[in-house]
């Protein structure tokens, strides 16, 4: 990621949740290749760390939202039908 994407988007909040995985994406492989200057690589550190920040925040409000929907009670998902649902 170069140094001014990455000081335009320090202090940007993510749009969404996918916008921020993208972006964060982008920064670890930015990170992994080895191209980045010492700068470089702490400002794309501390954005990583606000997005990771802002992904882990809303993951846990939809957590709270499904235990809200599912009477606070985590349901494990069903990857398979019962048969029950086959008799319909």
């Amino acid at each position: 990621m170069p140094a001014a994407k990455s000081a335009r988007h320090a202090d940007t909040a993510p749009t969404s949740y996918e916008q921020a995985l993208i972006e964060l994406e982008q920064i670890v492989q930015a990170m992994e290749a080895g191209q980045l200057s010492l700068d470089d690589t702490l400002s794309s550190y501390k954005r990583g760390n606000l997005l990771l920040q802002y992904c882990r925040s809303k993951l846990q409000a939809v957590e709270q939202q499904v235990q809200v929907l599912d009477g606070e009670q985590l349901q494990p998902l069903r990857t398979e039908p019962d048969e029950e649902d086959d008799r319909v």
